[in-house]
């Protein structure tokens, strides 16, 4: 059974934040899993072990402290984000399969406009010819997923220039627009959703 999606604009992250909790405290073994398609207004999320340090520039720009895994990442109008709401118990996936799982539905997305794109066994997420233009964030809670993925299409990419992205110094980061791809964040959205569904066991 496919997931359910979600279209949600944008929406300020801690308010989704807070719905995808709710969400995944309140779901029962029979609850469809879903997935959320979202764009957020500039914000700066840390993860459960991100560290301040990471944060190399004080900005305007919000600084949420999320319970996702993984380091410091930037948000922003113009890339797309998916959240995945699934139950891996049910699906009888772990977390690393669900990782790869993600990373590889990126990857070949981008193939699919042209872009190769690949993904690291050390360094969670995608990258294009030594940049990064997917992030990979979860959380696990009673056996469900929650939080997901980010792909970079075309937004202000400077607001990286003041953290470590995901905890590494001097790491660059891309987007699809840097290779000439032009695509609706929600059609990107559906190719992406595409490789998901075809990955995850029915």
């Amino acid at each position: 059974m496919s997931p359910t999606l979600r279209y949600l604009n944008q929406q300020p992250y801690a308010d989704t934040w807070q719905a995808m909790q709710e969400f995944t405290m309140q779901r029962s073994a029979d609850t469809p899993d879903e997935l959320w398609i979202v764009e957020h207004p500039p914000v700066y999320t840390l993860g459960l072990s991100g560290k301040r340090e990471h944060l190399l520039n004080m900005t305007d720009i919000p600084v949420v402290h999320s319970d996702r895994g993984g380091q410091v990442t930037y948000h922003g109008p113009g890339q797309l984000v998916i959240y995945t709401l699934l139950d891996i118990k049910r699906l009888q996936i772990n977390i690393r399969e669900l990782v790869s799982l993600l990373e590889n539905a990126m990857v070949a997305t981008l193939a699919d406009v042209g872009i190769t794109a690949h993904a690291k066994a050390d360094a969670p997420g995608v990258y294009v010819q030594g940049k990064k233009i997917g992030s990979i964030g979860l959380r696990i809670k009673n056996h469900c997923s929650y939080h997901g993925l980010s792909l970079n299409n075309a937004m202000d990419l400077r607001p990286f220039s003041h953290i470590n992205p995901c905890g590494y110094s001097g790491l660059q980061m891309t987007q699809l627009a840097d290779f000439g791809v032009a695509i609706d964040t929600n059609d990107l959205a559906a190719l992406v959703i595409e490789h998901i569904t075809a990955a995850l066991p029915s």
